[in-house]
């Protein structure tokens, strides 16, 4: 593989894994009708981002502390509070974007918000690779525990579902999935990421493990045409990847009409 085959290559394998889990974390999401939460929490990673690049170290592990510290601290006050979930994220994403916008470097601004996966390294890929595997194997583990708290967290308790440890997971692993979504198509478009293949998916869709399986598989198909559109045409990845995604999701609602309504 000569070397400018291999920043492609590269960027490829991480987008399809990255592709892969946000789409399959999305269905989740979708399910639950938090679809926004991941576009919210996105822009929580963006002062993180900022002081990666201000003190010098890898911008990924800034954007992923800043998540990981959002995630707690929103757990802990829905907890405590009672307050809706999609409220309390709400209150960090305003803030966080502020912050972010204030200490982002001008001329790094453009990448945080749009990616940069076209420069990732072959460590780059590995870590995408096991990270966004580990993100597909919790979300299997959670996926019933989530879905029953959702139609009724009575049932689920019942049931001996632990359903605020669930829900901790559940807003973990959303955050890992966004961070890692955040090198393929930027802060401001990785909702899209984990919004788009679900919503396809669910067009198309006759069953629960079907829908998962779909938002995955279109969440890497997304990633990895967006990446080769990027590379062949010189457009940034981001906007091509949720381009594509908006595609398919289209052309789910037309065959969703022509098929006539599913179960």
């Amino acid at each position: 593989m000569d070397q400018t085959a291999e920043p492609v290559a590269y960027a490829v394998l991480a987008g399809v894994f990255a592709g892969l889990a946000s789409g399959y974390m999305g269905s989740l999401m979708v399910a639950k009708r938090m679809a926004l939460v991941g576009d919210v929490l996105s822009h929580v990673a963006l002062p993180g981002i900022a002081l990666g690049i201000l003190l010098d170290f890898n911008p990924f592990l800034g954007a992923f502390a800043f998540l990981l510290a959002a995630v707690g601290a929103t757990w802990y006050i829905e907890r405590s509070t009672r307050l809706p979930l999609d409220a309390v994220i709400g209150v960090m994403f305003v803030f966080a974007l502020a912050l972010g916008v204030l200490l982002t470097p001008a001329p790094d601004l453009l990448e945080a918000l749009f990616g940069d996966i076209a420069n990732v390294a072959w460590l780059d890929a590995a870590i995408a690779v096991g990270i966004s595997t580990l993100v597909v194997l919790g979300v299997r583990a959670i996926y019933p525990g989530v879905v029953l708290s959702h139609i009724s967290e009575e049932l689920a308790v019942s049931a001996k579902v632990r359903v605020g440890w669930v829900t901790f997971i559940y807003l973990f692993l959303v955050a890992v999935v966004v961070a890692t979504g955040i090198k393929v198509v930027g802060t401001l478009l990785v909702g899209a990421l984990v919004i788009l293949p679900a919503a396809a998916a669910k067009n198309v869709s006759a069953s629960l493990a079907r829908y998962g399986a779909l938002s995955a598989a279109f969440g890497g198909v997304s990633a990895v045409a967006g990446i080769l559109l990027s590379s062949a045409t010189g457009v940034p990845p981001g906007p091509l990847v949720v381009l594509v995604g908006t595609g398919m999701f289209l052309a789910s609602v037309v065959t969703k009409r022509i098929m006539g309504p599913r179960g």
